[in-house]
C-alpha cells in the first residue's frame, strides 16, 4: 500500500511506501508524518474524536514505552557486563597474589581466596600462560577445559588489561579478562587470564528483560485506562452538547444550557442565537401569512355575502360565486403550501399522533353526524410526530374529511411503527367509498398540478397533504383499501417512540 504526501518544501507530491523510510529530506517533513498519523487514526478509529485520540495516544505510548524498554535493557546489559569485567579484574589480582615459581614451575603458594577456582563446573576458570611456552598453570576448576580451544590475546602489551567474549570451538561462550606482566627470568610476558561462562549473565539479563517488559506492559495498560478515563472526562462537555442538541431536535428543550467550559461557550452561545433567530423567523412568517390570509379572505367574504343577497338562479351570479369559491380554495391552498414549506425544522416539537387523530376524528364525527360515520382507530400510543401540530392536524383533517365525505359511512385510521433504526411510521386512512382510479392516483398527488385538473370530488385536500408531507421528507401514496375504497398511505421518518 502506498500513501501520497504533499511536501511543504518543494511543493511536490511524493509516493511513499508505508513500510519504507523516506529517501529524500523533504519527504520526512513533519507535514508528511502528521498526514500519515491522521490517516491511520481515521482508518482505525473512524470519525470518533475519542477513538482517534485513543489510537494516537496508544501509538505514541507504544513507541515511547518500546524505546524506553530497549534503552533500559541495553543499559542494564552494559552495566552487568561492566560489573563482570570489574569482577574478573579482581580475580586476576587474586591469581597474582597466590602464584609463585620454583625452578621454572608455577604453582599456587596458598589457597585461592575465591572458592570457585577450586570447584569443578563453577563457571570461573583461571589460566597462566605465555606465548612461547603455552599453558603454565590452571586452577582446579579448569581441569575439564581444553586449553587448545581457547584463543587468548598474547599480543597484549605489558601492564595492559583486555576484556571481551571468547567463543570456543566447542560452542561454549565465556567472558575473558587478561592481564600481561613480566616475570623475572622469563623472556615472554606472562598472561594471567580469568574466564567466566556467560550463562549466568544471560540468565540475569533475560530475567531483567522479562520483568522489565512485564512492568512496562502493566504500565501501558494502566496508562491506557487512565487515558480512557481522562478522555471521557475531558470530552464529557461535547457529549453533553450533543445530548442537548438531540433534546432540542426532539422538542424536549428550548435552548442549550449555558454551563459549558470556556472553550465551548462561544459555540453554544452562537447556536442559541441561531436557534432563537430561526424561531423568530418562523414566527414572523406565520404572522405575515396570517395577515395575508385575513386581508384576502375578508374581501372575498364580503363579495360572497353581497352575491348571496341577490336572487338565486342567475347563471352569471352563479358563475361568479363558483369562481369566488375557487379563489378562496386557491388562497387556502397556497397559504398552506407556504406555511408547510418551512415546518420540517430540526427544532420541532414532539406531537402525540394518537391524541391528534382522536381530536380530529371526534370533530368530523360531529360534522358528519347525519351520515353516522364510524371511524375505527388503530394508533400506537407511543408514536410521536416531530413537527408542527397544526401540520399534522391539517393533513389528518383533509384526509379524514375526504374519507368521511366520499365514503359510505366507514373509515379506518392506523399508525404503526415500521422500523426502530431509524424510527419510521406508516399512517394510513381508509374508506369504503368509490376510491380513486389507478390512472388518477399519481396525478392527484403530483406537485404543481393545476387545481382545475384535479379529480372531481377530491378538492385540494390531497395536494395540500402531499405538499405538507413532502416538506417533512415523507412519502404519500394511494392504494386500494381493505374496506373497498381508497387508502392514503403516508410514511414518516421524523418520529420518536416514547419510552
Amino acid at each position: 500500500m502506498y500513501w501520497k504526501f504533499l511536501c511543504v518544501d518543494c511543493d511536490r507530491n511524493w509516493i511513499l511506501n508505508r513500510l519504507c523510510s523516506p529517501s529524500k529530506p523533504c519527504e520526512a517533513r513533519a507535514i508528511a508524518c502528521g498526514q500519515w498519523i491522521d490517516m491511520v487514526t481515521t482508518r482505525i478509529g473512524g470519525y470518533s474524536l475519542q477513538n482517534r485520540l485513543l489510537v494516537a495516544v496508544s501509538v505514541l505510548l507504544t513507541v515511547f514505552l518500546g524505546l524506553t524498554g530497549v534503552v533500559l535493557d541495553r543499559a542494564f546489559r552494559n552495566s552487568l557486563e561492566t560489573g563482570v569485567a570489574e569482577q574478573l579484574q579482581v580475580q586476576i589480582y587474586v591469581l597474582l597474589a597466590a602464584v609463585d615459581e620454583t625452578d621454572g614451575n608455577f604453582y599456587f603458594s596458598e589457597n585461592l581466596r575465591e572458592p570457585r577456582f577450586s570447584q569443578l563446573n563453577s563457571n570461573l576458570y583461571g589460566f597462566i600462560s605465555s606465548a612461547s611456552e603455552g599453558e603454565l598453570l590452571r586452577t582446579s576448576s579448569a581441569l575439564d577445559i581444553d586449553y587448545e580451544t581457547l584463543s587468548l590475546d598474547y599480543d597484549l602489551g605489558i601492564g595492559n588489561t583486555s576484556f571481551g567474549r571468547l567463543q570456543t570451538t566447542s560452542g561454549s561462550e565465556f567472558f575473558v579478562s587478561s592481564y600481561a606482566v613480566t616475570w623475572e627470568n622469563r623472556r615472554s610476558p606472562i598472561l594471567f587470564s580469568v574466564l567466566e561462562s556467560t550463562d549466568t549473565f544471560k540468565a540475569e539479563a533475560a530475567g531483567f528483560r522479562n520483568s522489565l517488559w512485564s512492568w512496562l506492559g502493566g504500565l501501558a495498560v494502566l496508562l491506557l485506562v487512565l487515558q480512557v478515563l481522562l478522555l471521557r472526562w475531558g470530552l464529557a462537555p461535547l457529549r453533553r452538547l450533543a445530548t442537548d442538541l438531540q433534546q432540542i431536535e426532539a422538542g424536549q428543550s428550548e435552548a442549550l444550557d449555558t454551563s459549558y467550559p470556556r472553550e465551548l461557550s462561544a459555540v453554544t452561545r452562537n447556536l442559541n442565537l441561531l436557534i432563537q433567530s430561526e424561531r423568530k423567523q418562523q414566527s414572523r412568517y406565520r404572522t405575515t401569512l396570517a395577515d395575508l390570509a385575513h386581508s384576502l379572505k375578508t374581501p372575498l367574504a364580503v363579495i360572497q355575502g353581497e352575491l348571496g343577497r341577490d336572487a338565486a338562479g342567475n347563471s352569471q351570479e352563479s358563475l361568479v360565486q363558483e369562481q369566488l369559491d375557487r379563489m378562496n380554495q386557491i388562497v387556502t391552498y397556497q397559504l398552506q403550501r407556504a406555511v408547510s414549506a418551512g415546518n420540517a425544522s430540526t427544532l420541532a416539537r414532539q406531537v402525540n399522533v394518537a391524541d391528534v387523530v382522536a381530536r380530529v376524528s371526534r370533530t368530523l364525527q360531529k360534522v358528519y353526524a347525519d351520515k353516522a360515520v364510524n371511524i375505527e382507530l388503530n394508533i400506537d400510543p407511543a408514536l410521536n410526530f416531530l413537527g408542527d401540530e397544526r401540520d399534522l392536524m391539517e393533513m389528518l383533517g383533509n384526509l379524514l374529511d375526504n374519507a368521511c365525505k366520499y365514503g359510505r359511512g366507514k373509515v379506518a385510521v392506523s399508525a404503526v411503527l415500521l422500523s426502530d433504526a431509524p424510527p419510521s411510521m406508516r399512517l394510513q386512512i381508509e374508506d369504503n367509498g368509490p376510491g380513486i382510479s389507478a390512472d388518477d392516483r399519481d396525478r392527484v398527488l403530483q406537485r404543481g398540478v393545476r387545481l382545475d385538473t384535479l379529480a372531481q370530488g377530491q378538492g385540494i385536500g390531497l395536494a395540500v397533504v402531499a405538499d405538507i408531507a413532502t416538506g417533512y421528507g415523507a412519502s404519500v401514496s394511494v392504494a386500494d383499501s381493505r374496506l373497498g375504497g381508497a387508502a392514503i398511505v403516508i410514511v414518516f421518518d421524523n418520529i420518536r417512540v416514547a419510552d
